[in-house]
Formats: C-alpha cells, structure tokens, sequence
C-alpha cells in the first residue's frame, strides 16, 4: 500500500491515515509518500517514494538495527521542532498555551552515563543496546552519542559479562562518568561468591574502573566517584540518578536559578543528590525533599564538605504518598519540583492549594507535565517561560523546564 505520512507519533513514528484507521511507519518523516505491507497496523521496513526535504542520511553504521536512536534520518532543525512541538500538542490538549524560548540540544559524544545490556553466548559475550522494540543486542562500536569514555569501558563490560552472566540471563551494566573515572552498577547477573568477588575486583583494578558494584553489593571503589553540582562535590550511590549530559545539566540548572531568582527560602522536591539544590544553595536556604534516603546523605556530605554555601536541610520523603501540604509549602518564597515520568499529581495539588506564587518545574515527560500544569493554571499560575532540553539527541525523549507564577 501507498500511504503519505502526516505526522509523527509521540514515539517518533511516522503516522498515517487510512480508510480504516492509522498506519505507524518506522523511519518515516511527516509528508513523505512511502510504500509497504501493512502487518498489524505498522510498515517496518518501508520504501520512500518520495522523501522529505529533512530527511538525511543517518551518520551511524547502527542505525537500522540499534534501538538507541530514532530519528538519526531527520535534520536537527526538524528534530528539534518536533520536541518543541510535543511539548506544545499536550500543553494545547489541556487548553493551555505558552511560549518556548529555547531548545537546548547537547553535542554528539556528550551522553555521560547509558546502561547496556550483556549476554553471554556460544561463542563468547555480547554487549550493546537492544536492537529496535526487541530483546536482541546489538553491538555498537563507534556510537557517535556517548562519551568515548564509556565506549573505553566496552571491554570491562564483556568481561564481566563472561565472568557473571547465566547462559539465558541479561546483566544490565549502568555506567556513569564521574571526575574519577567510569563506574559500572550491574544488575541481573549471579549471586556474588567469594571467586566472583575476586574476578570483579580484579577486573575493576585492570580496567582502571572509579567504582564497580554488582547488585546491590560495591565490589571496588577505588576512587570516589564525584560529580560536582555548583560548589559542591558529591559521591553519588553506586548507579544513582544523574542528568545524561553536563551541557543539559548546565541548561537546566541556569533555568531554575534565574527562574528562583533571589528567593531567600527554596524548597527542592524529589532532590535526588543535589542536582538543584546544592547550585541553589549559593544563594539560598535550600530543604532538599527526596524518598531516596542514600541520595540525601550523598547530598548532605556534599554540601557540609563544600565552602560559602548557604543553609541546606533535608527529609527523606515519599512525595507520592506524603506530599507537602501547604502549611509546610507556604514557608518557602519558591518551590523546585523535578519528577519522575509519572509526574507529581498528588504534590502539585498541595502545591495549587498553597500561597506559593513561584515554581520552577523540570519534568521528562510532556504528557504528565501538562496535567500537573493544568492543575496549577486552575489555582491561577501561568507559564512565565520554558525550555526544552534535548539530552537525549536522535531519541523520543522529551525534557523541559518551566516556570511557573501566580500572579
């Protein structure tokens, strides 16, 4: 069947519509005419008859078989508008409209932490990314996002996965690049035994690793794996939550700095190990909410060993079943909120009902976004600005900041 494409699905597939309802094609660029036998309602492998002005050629050898990226056929310019856009559909789907200012878009080998998946085989190991919606691995030398830091670490990867891996198991390897180096936190592979403990320990001291954990016991920490967020220096626990690239982390951070302005009093909800709060802390009393016990003492340790910061307290707090209520909002002059993809609900109603007149929101997720955003519009806050940050260049993934102000 003949089909021309109108849009581009939220994952970045192209849509078409047809007599009896829509055709998602893989690989396929808004106004393109393609060719291809539908098999349950998608094209996978489908012919361009005539091309889109923005489509290119994809630059990685990868690209058809690796799932990591899904839009390497499209110019920046397009791909950048398209983030921008989705931002915009779902803010429209809850009647509300607002200007975004910026796209921020990281460089090619900027991505600073990824998990891989390793499998052992009849021949030897596999380690890579999984192909396109499939459990198989691909193997992806030259990856043209990631640092070349952690491409360095491939080989560690493959060893451990020989040392570690069950025959019909997946090892999922998280490597972060830290100041002292790339830290592996496996998960999935054997029980750790005193030869297994050794092996790994082994491995880490050859192949220079900072920190290597398996599971949820640290096999070596060699050096501390410091991340710096502003003044501070901070020793995230082994695979903790980092933002993917320094020049994202920097955008997001410059945005909620100025968005809190000279707020003397700032609360910073689900706070992780500082990313905001301990920046914010140049310039204000911070209390960092987070439901990460571990995460808050990496940050409380950061901040006591760091010079001319401010105040910084700290709760450990399941935000979803215990939000702050407004009695406990209303002590701060603005509130910081970074979520989780599932958004914050609960918290942004207790957020609605306060006296706060100033938020500074960063999400991952446009869809949840745009309903938390909705239920502050209905208390009276209005989008002051925002931007969209793309960490994760050639992906569906979709990040912003926003603030908001009660006027």
């Amino acid at each position: 069947m003949t089909l021309t494409i109108d849009r581009l699905s939220l994952h970045a597939d192209g849509v078409a519509r047809t007599a009896t309802g829509s055709v998602h094609v893989a690989m396929a660029l808004p106004g393109e005419v393609v060719e291809g036998e539908i098999i349950d309602g998608r094209i996978a492998q489908p012919r361009i008859i005539t091309p889109s002005p923005e489509r290119v050629k994809p630059p990685c050898p990868h690209y058809r078989a690796c799932g990591g990226c899904l839009l390497q056929h499209a110019s920046d310019g397009f791909v950048a508008g398209w983030k921008a856009e989705v931002v915009r559909s779902a803010l429209a789907g809850r009647g509300i409209t607002a200007q975004i200012t910026a796209v921020e878009t990281s460089p090619l080998q900027s991505r600073r932490r990824a998990t891989f998946s390793g499998r052992r085989t009849k021949k030897g190991t596999l380690v890579g990314f999984h192909a396109r919606a499939s459990d198989t691995v691909v193997e992806v030398p030259g990856c043209l996002i990631l640092r070349p830091e952690l491409m360095a670490a491939l080989p560690a990867l493959n060893e451990a996965a020989a040392l570690g891996a069950s025959r019909k198991g997946e090892i999922g390897f998280a490597l972060t690049l830290s100041e002292a180096g790339v830290e592996v936190a496996a998960k999935g592979g054997k029980e750790i035994d005193a030869a297994l403990f050794e092996a790994l320990a082994g491995l880490a001291h050859r192949h220079d690793l900072a920190r290597l954990s398996w599971g949820s016991e640290t096999i070596a920490a060699r050096r501390p794996a410091r991340q710096s967020f502003g003044r501070a220096r901070v020793t995230p626990p082994p695979g903790a939550f980092l933002q993917a690239t320094a020049e994202g982390e920097a955008a997001l951070v410059g945005f909620v700095r100025a968005a809190v302005g000279d707020a003397a009093r700032v609360a910073d909800l689900f706070a992780g190990c500082g990313t905001f709060a301990l920046p914010l802390a140049a310039g204000a009393e911070v209390h960092a909410v987070e439901g990460e016990a571990t995460m808050l003492a990496a940050l409380d340790r950061g901040w006591r060993e760091s010079q001319g910061l401010k105040r910084v307290t700290h709760e450990t707090r399941d935000l979803f079943r215990r939000p702050l209520l407004p009695d406990e909002l209303n002590r701060y002059d603005a509130i910081v909120i970074d979520p989780p993809r599932a958004g914050a609900e609960a918290q942004i109603r207790e957020i609605a009902a306060s006296e706060l007149r100033t938020v500074a929101h960063v999400s991952c997720n446009p869809l949840t976004f745009a309903r938390d955003a909705q239920i502050l519009a209905e208390a009276g806050f209005r989008i002051d600005r925002m931007i969209v940050v793309d960490q994760f260049r050639w992906s569906d993934h979709v990040e912003l900041a926003a603030l908001f102000i009660r006027y």
